[in-house]
């Protein structure tokens, strides 16, 4: 069996310098796949032209906005791009820039060019589960998703809160914390025989 070998962190975009380049169809699902998730991302995104529902995301989260051609000088200061043009050419050439400057770079649906795939995310209060596909089918990712929507408890938030207030009424080391963790919330997953 082929294995995902992809590992998951969750990034603060609040603190990082984000660029998406294009202003079509697929720069609105990437835009708005960010900000669903992270409302305070620090991204700009710059094009010849942007979608008219682009442009009411741009305004209603104050994004930063050029109307320009890319130029490699747009990589300035930047964490990570997202390449979302109709233009092979430019996107490869994005792709190549970014990677002579260490920048993280995903070129939209081309996962040979991607340092990380933008996954089906879940988020309900403090908890959030990222699902990956390795790249191979964003449509399995959306209907994982959609299960997990269904499947994780509203209340899940309040789980989590309570037992972090729990957490910090724990004495001794750190090992003592997490087995005594551990015991209490075994109960939480359901184990097969």
């Amino acid at each position: 069996m082929e294995r995902n070998n992809l590992y998951p962190i969750f990034l603060k975009t609040s603190n990082l310098n984000i660029l998406i380049v294009g202003g079509g169809n697929v720069a609105l699902e990437k835009l708005s796949f960010l900000l669903k998730s992270s409302p305070d991302a620090n991204v700009e995104l710059v094009s010849p032209m942007f979608r008219e529902e682009t442009l009411t995301l741009i305004q209603k989260f104050n994004i930063k906005t050029t109307v320009a051609n890319y130029d490699p000088s747009f990589l300035k200061n930047k964490h990570m791009v997202v390449a979302t043009t109709d233009n092979v050419p430019v996107n490869e050439q994005v792709y190549h820039d970014c990677r002579a400057q260490n920048i993280l770079v995903n070129v939209a649906d081309n996962p040979p060019f991607c340092d990380f795939y933008m996954g089906g995310i879940v988020t309900k209060g403090n908890v959030k589960v990222a699902i990956s596909t390795n790249g191979k089918s964003p449509t399995t990712a959306k209907r994982l998703r959609q299960f997990f929507e269904d499947v994780l408890p509203d209340n899940i938030d309040d789980l989590v809160k309570n037992l972090n207030e729990f957490r910090k009424t724990i004495k001794g080391d750190f090992e003592e914390k997490v087995e005594t963790l551990n015991e209490f919330t075994k109960g939480l997953v359901n184990k097969k025989n």
